[in-house]
């Protein structure tokens, strides 16, 4: 069988093009990072997205009142912080390459701004875990997946003393 020039040409711009559309379609599905659910939203986080500010910005762009979290999925790199009571610090330590067996986390309000609180514990390839208070949080290879639940009452944190720590507030029932 013999093919002409043009039809290998036409051929050639023909698996071009499809390749090219389907790299779009690609492009625009990773594009998606949320979507609304009958309790919330279901975020599908990808490589090198940061959660935390995935979920804060969630928080602004949907307003929402306040809610909580739970959370999978693999990470680049966790940053647990321990808190010192002495020097009102966490004390920071870096895992990474690790998988998040788990994240569990509120969203609330300080000073007009999303106010996130998260836990969670990681596994490394040793099967050894490490977990906390979560200070920041990057997705490794693959996602990461966190379920958000609605309140519908808008909650408040403030820096509370003699800790200094940033403490969820709760409205008084009358």
């Amino acid at each position: 069988m013999h093919l002409s020039r043009k039809t290998i040409v036409l051929t050639m711009l023909m698996c071009w093009a499809t390749s090219a559309l389907l790299a779009q379609q690609r492009d625009k599905n990773s594009d998606c990072r949320y979507t609304k659910t009958s309790s919330g939203y279901l975020m599908v986080l990808r490589e090198s997205d940061d959660v935390i500010a995935a979920i804060e910005n969630l928080a602004k762009m949907e307003q929402l009142p306040s809610g909580n979290f739970t959370g999978i999925g693999f990470a680049k790199a966790v940053t647990f912080g321990f808190y010192d009571f002495k020097s009102k610090e966490f004390d920071p330590k870096t895992f990474s390459k690790v998988e998040m067996g788990n994240l569990t986390g509120s969203i609330a309000w300080s000073d007009g701004k999303p106010s996130i609180h998260i836990h969670g514990v990681a596994t490394d390839d040793k099967f050894k875990a490490y977990g906390g208070h979560i200070l920041s949080l990057v997705v490794g290879t693959g996602s990461m997946e966190v379920y958000i639940t609605l309140n519908q009452e808008k909650l408040e944190r403030k820096i509370e003393q003699p800790l200094n720590a940033n403490v969820l507030q709760l409205p008084c029932l009358k």
